[in-house]
């Protein structure tokens, strides 16, 4: 009897004591739960940190080497156009002779393939006035249309070279002339270049003298091709270099600045001007966009400019698609001086 109740105290005494080390246990199994969850929960967001921030280095180092390549790739097709530039520069002034020469390579004609210009500008409908056409006009010391030898000579490099350009310190470029889109992406041997080639507009019929030549560049930022015009912005700029020498294979030519003005190739606006109307027979068409395109300058040159002049139109982008950078010169007159012309310039005004 005396043992049987010690061994009831003593399980009691057991059964007391082990409870509370149970809660215990299971208060300590439920924190180890609890840790390792949140551990599991750490681990699973540095991974996906992880993951996230390698696969932004990733994409970061694609957009890198990405514009990396685009960099040495446009620098170097400013080196290979710069090279082939002054190679041909150096052919073209090789031999003075300017006087044209017989020949017997023909005098290209107007391209009759749809426009692909970066004007996208509209030719006009012809409109046969007789009394209000301007006249067929050949060249005066040149009526053949023959090819100098100047050029006969380049052109063995390349046939679309119809002639070339300079501006004193900004542009000294040969000129070509194929459609409007061939030179958007080529230098003027045929080589792809993003820089492109100053190029004709393939309207432009050069078997007589043409009333107006519209020339096509691109705005490079490097100040490449069409580049620098963005200098006759500045008034100093165009009162130091009012002329343009622009050489066509038939015959020199020499021209001074009347307007500088951005246009738009939308008609609806206020800006617009219609360049090809510029280029039309019809003398009240050319009157109407040549005083439109003389409003939009942006300064009052003083040069005086007449439906019966040649015109010379320099045309490149902006930043704005719709609109379009525009240096328009007429041919020096006989009997005109460059010294008084300049003084003209000088005189000129910003509107």
């Amino acid at each position: 009897m005396l043992l049987e109740k010690i061994s009831r105290v003593v399980a009691g005494w057991k059964k007391r004591s082990s409870a509370p080390n149970s809660r215990f246990a299971l208060q300590e199994t439920e924190g180890v739960s609890r840790r390792v969850h949140r551990k599991k929960r750490r681990y699973r967001v540095s991974t996906l940190k992880s993951r996230t921030w390698w696969l932004s280095m990733a994409v970061l180092s694609g957009i890198c080497v990405f514009c990396a390549f685009k960099l040495i790739s446009y620098g170097a097709d400013y080196f290979h156009s710069q090279k082939a530039s002054a190679a041909l520069r150096q052919a073209y002034y090789a031999q003075e002779e300017t006087t044209p020469t017989p020949s017997p390579t023909p005098a290209p004609s107007p391209t009759p393939a749809p426009s692909q210009n970066p004007g996208v500008f509209e030719a006009p409908a012809p409109t046969p006035t007789a009394a209000t056409l301007l006249d067929t006009v050949h060249y005066p010391n040149n009526p053949h249309a023959s090819i100098s030898l100047r050029f006969q000579k380049v052109r063995r490099q390349n046939s679309d070279i119809i002639g070339w350009l300079t501006i004193e310190d900004l542009i000294d470029e040969a000129v070509v002339q194929r459609d409007n889109s061939y030179y958007l992406g080529r230098d003027y041997r045929g080589y792809h270049n993003v820089n492109g080639a100053i190029f004709l507009d393939e309207f432009c019929d050069l078997s007589t003298r043409p009333y107006t030549m519209i020339l096509y560049g691109h705005n490079m930022k490097t100040g490449a091709m069409f580049g620098g015009l963005r200098n006759y912005e500045s008034l100093s700029f165009y009162h130091r270099n009012p002329f343009i020498t622009f050489d066509t294979a038939y015959e020199e030519g020499r021209y001074v600045i009347f307007s500088v003005a951005t246009i738009s190739i939308n008609a609806s606006d206020w800006r617009h001007v219609n360049l090809y109307r510029l280029d039309s027979r019809v003398i009240a068409q050319r009157e109407a966009e040549l005083k439109a395109l003389v409003s939009r300058s942006i300064y009052r040159s003083g040069v005086e400019v007449t439906p019966e002049d040649q015109l010379l139109l320099l045309v490149t982008c902006v930043e704005d698609d719709d609109k379009r950078r525009v240096i328009a010169a007429r041919r020096i007159r006989p009997g005109e001086e460059e010294q008084e012309l300049e003084k003209t310039v000088r005189r000129a005004t910003q509107k």
